[in-house]
């Protein structure tokens, strides 16, 4: 199966702005618009894995769709902006594991049960 690197999205992405968008946004144009998406995100997961109920209108909105345009506009921000997020996140990664080896193992926060909350 032809697998979906993150170099690939970069260029299918940057593909899509340069046959069907004219040009990229501006950066600040683009972070106003990660913002709102990342904010119907969270209205999903308010409401599906939170304590508010869907209004009518939000019935249709999907999770994985929605996740997938944040991705689509912090990609745009990565090219315009000439990251390469591959190289980006291999080393945050490796920047996360020597930071945090151990922290969240140690955590009794995480690692204690949680109660149910009374009714």
């Amino acid at each position: 199966m032809n697998q979906l690197t993150i170099k690939k999205a970069q260029q299918k992405v940057d593909e899509w702005i340069t046959t069907h968008g004219v040009r990229y946004f501006n950066e600040l144009t683009n972070m106003a618009i990660l913002t709102e998406e990342v904010g119907e995100v969270a209205r999903i997961i308010a409401r599906q894995y939170g304590e508010q109920s869907f209004k009518k209108k939000d019935t249709d909105k999907n999770l994985s769709d929605e996740l997938a345009d944040v991705l689509f506009v912090v990609i745009c921000l990565a090219n315009q902006t000439g990251i390469d997020l591959t190289a980006a996140f291999e080393k945050n990664m490796e920047k996360k594991t020597k930071r945090d080896n151990t922290r969240h193992k140690l955590n009794k926060k995480l690692t204690s049960v949680s109660k149910p909350r009374k009714k």
